[in-house]
């Protein structure tokens, strides 16, 4: 997905083998989205296209992009119209009948309204934002796990490590309208997910910035550290882990001027 610091880098092979369950739960916002034949339509940190690969099915025209050159590759094989664009350099305008955003934004923490503002030049008159990213609560015990471990660690301020920018739904409903959107649906939406390949798969994918923050060779001993940490919370008796996710949902439409 559309990531926000360099130090996130995504693999495609690894997110399909660890995250597939990020696309495969997309269904509820690609219902919201709603897309229809011979729209036009803009895909913001697209990834490796799975949930693209579904609008065009509905025959909209879609446009994929990502700030990972792995992960734009990837999009590719599926024929997907899919470029490497970064998400605060959106150089579209009036374009787009809709712009929609799985699992991305929440990634872009550096200047989330330059993202906002990014995505109202590119629709055309009363057009529609729609998106899922984390929420205020995602991945907490997790992230409370990890800065504590990096303290651990001797990592000073763990705190300046984190990626992630997870939303209220009243301050991203505020974002939202001073862009010039008119928010029709916004929801936080607690969403406990089992993890396929387990904490350890999860961490190895989503947790990079923490990872770079110790010595190379520490990682795993810091990432066996978090795990067992975090197993009493996450882990039930039969060894399935979850995910303590909540998720932002929301439609915004373009206010006429």
């Amino acid at each position: 997905m559309a990531l926000e610091t360099p130090r996130q880098q995504w693999n495609s092979s690894r997110y399909a083998e660890n995250a597939r369950f990020v696309s495969d739960l997309g269904e509820p916002v690609l219902d919201l989205l709603n897309p229809q034949p011979g729209e036009r339509i803009l895909d913001l940190g697209c990834g490796d296209g799975a949930l693209t690969e579904k609008i065009i099915a509905k025959g909209a025209d879609v446009i994929g992009v990502d700030a990972s050159a792995d992960m734009i590759t990837a999009a590719k094989r599926r024929d997907i119209d899919a470029r490497v664009v970064d998400a605060y350099q959106l150089n579209f305008e009036a374009e787009f009948d809709a712009v929609f955003s799985n699992a991305a934004l929440h990634w872009m923490k550096r200047d989330p309204d330059v993202v906002i503002q990014g995505v109202r030049r590119a629709l055309k008159p009363e057009g529609r934002f729609v998106a899922e990213m984390g929420g205020h609560g995602n991945v907490a015990v997790i992230t409370i796990a990890l800065c504590a471990t990096l303290e651990n660690y001797g990592v000073e301020n763990s705190a300046a490590v984190i990626p992630w920018y997870f939303p209220s739904s009243e301050e991203h409903r505020q974002r939202l309208e001073r862009a010039g959107f008119n928010v029709e649906y916004i929801e936080l939406i607690p969403r406990p997910t089992p993890l396929p390949t387990g904490m350890r798969g999860w961490l190895e994918t989503f947790a990079i910035p923490f990872t770079s923050s110790v010595p190379e060779n520490k990682c795993a001993a810091f990432l066996d550290d978090v795990t067992e940490i975090l197993r009493p919370a996450l882990c039930d008796a039969s060894g399935q882990w979850t995910a303590d996710y909540v998720r932002l949902r929301f439609l915004a439409r373009l206010a006429s001027d």
